[in-house]
């Protein structure tokens, strides 16, 4: 599998150790796993992750759920209550809260069973709403995971990696409309940020 996402790569090394905070408990978030107890014990399942951890790694030795043993899943499941939606599923969930936002159907793309067309044009805002309110508009993923309904690198439950343009995310959504309506990379930079704030998991 390519490489998701350059953790030392500028913007994400500067942001690892925000990323890595679970803004419920305000700890770090855990490993989750026993995939990684080989590294020591600062690699257990119930260990906090950590930026010099993460940066440690290979970027090959960080797998998603798809690409580890069958038993390893099976485990995870069973011991952690995991379930991996398809990205079809995830698309029709976001597309429901968006036609709900919107007051109308197939804003970003147009499903069809497994067929998935995006929306080329940009997207239009209905009577009374603009595109910072969409971008402020607070969503929520509660077990999150990998976190497919926020962001959509690759189909979880495939491996097989999401073309950007295709993206099905919530967080994805909110960025490709700030690149849409953004007048300059100053308020570009503002409303990504927002858009990231504004997506909680």
């Amino acid at each position: 599998m390519e490489e998701l996402i350059k953790l030392d790569a500028y913007p994400i090394r500067g942001l690892v150790g925000r990323l890595l905070q679970d803004k419920t408990t305000r700890k770090n978030i855990l490993f989750a796993s026993d995939s990684y107890e080989s590294y020591g014990a600062g690699y257990r399942d119930d260990s906090q992750m950590t930026e010099g951890a993460l940066l440690g790694f290979a970027s090959c030795d960080i797998q998603p759920r798809v690409y580890k043993a069958a038993a390893e899943q099976t485990e995870r499941t069973r011991k952690r209550a995991e379930v991996f939606t398809p990205a079809r599923i995830v698309n029709q969930m976001n597309n429901h809260c968006d036609a709900v936002w919107f007051g109308r159907q197939d804003v970003f793309n147009r499903q069809t069973d497994e067929i998935c067309e995006t929306v080329i044009e940009p997207i239009a805002f209905p009577k009374g709403k603009d595109w910072k309110q969409y971008v402020d508009s607070r969503r929520l993923e509660i077990t999150c995971g990998e976190a497919p309904y926020i962001v959509s690198r690759y189909d979880v439950s495939t491996g097989e990696i999401i073309p950007i343009e295709r993206r099905i995310g919530v967080l994805d959504r909110k960025l490709r409309i700030v690149n849409e309506n953004a007048a300059n990379e100053t308020e570009w930079f503002k409303w990504a940020f927002r858009a990231f704030q504004s997506c909680l998991i």
